[in-house]
């Protein structure tokens, strides 16, 4: 099974891309906030999501492994198929629909081609109050710490304007915009940054979420 792709784009279409990889071209189906990301020629990384039906193997990517993640956990949703998946995927980020679905704002997925009111409120439904975690073979601090530099503006390394209390922040606003609570989210940064002072934001991350494990074990 194909777990990630890393190749040229060699061409794009309404809802995939094709990857060279080796000069094999893999039909790659992805969201639009991803193919809006992609340049013909220019290399790219993909996580990627086989699903096999008795009539086709079809190949869905992903840039960050959240958005993979999301993937699965929205095809659990009963009338939530792939395609639909996209279309979710296309109109929220990773960090909106933690937002979404703690909000139970129905009205967010509407904005999807393939949802309507009664599915919507479904998808709120039955995801209330779980949170999508991360495959443990993918370094949970680093796919974060990426995720906010590309949806939030937060740099991962520290500049020089750039103080230690500006890089706490960010990390905490990170961990905020996943689902995890402020106050949890600012204890467990301050208390890795007190050993931590050099720290940039990615690693702040990564280690608050160690922090996190550990309490859950």
């Amino acid at each position: 099974m194909i777990a990630k792709l890393r190749g040229i784009v060699d061409g794009l279409g309404e809802d995939y891309a094709v990857i060279d990889v080796r000069g094999v071209g893999y039909l790659v189906y992805a969201s639009q906030r991803t193919l809006s990301k992609l340049t013909k020629g220019t290399e790219v990384s993909l996580w990627i999501e086989t699903v096999v039906r008795e009539d086709s193997i079809s190949l869905y990517g992903f840039l960050h492994p959240l958005e993979k993640e999301w993937f699965l956990t929205l095809t659990k949703v009963q009338g939530v198929g792939a395609k639909v998946c996209l279309s979710i995927l296309s109109v929220l980020s990773p960090l909106q629909l933690v937002q979404a679905v703690a909000a139970q704002d129905k009205s967010s997925f509407v904005r999807a081609n393939g949802v309507g009111p009664k599915l919507a409120a479904r998808i709120v439904s039955e995801l209330k109050g779980k949170m999508v975690a991360l495959s443990p073979t993918v370094d949970a601090g680093e796919a974060v710490a990426a995720m906010a530099a590309d949806e939030l503006g937060m740099p991962i390394k520290p500049n020089d304007e750039e103080n230690a209390s500006q890089v706490v922040d960010d990390a905490i606003s990170a961990l905020v915009n996943l689902g995890y609570q402020r106050i949890e989210a600012y204890r467990a940064v301050n208390l890795v940054a007190a050993d931590q002072p050099q720290a940039d934001v990615g690693l702040l991350i990564k280690l608050a979420l160690k922090e996190f494990a550990n309490k859950e074990v």
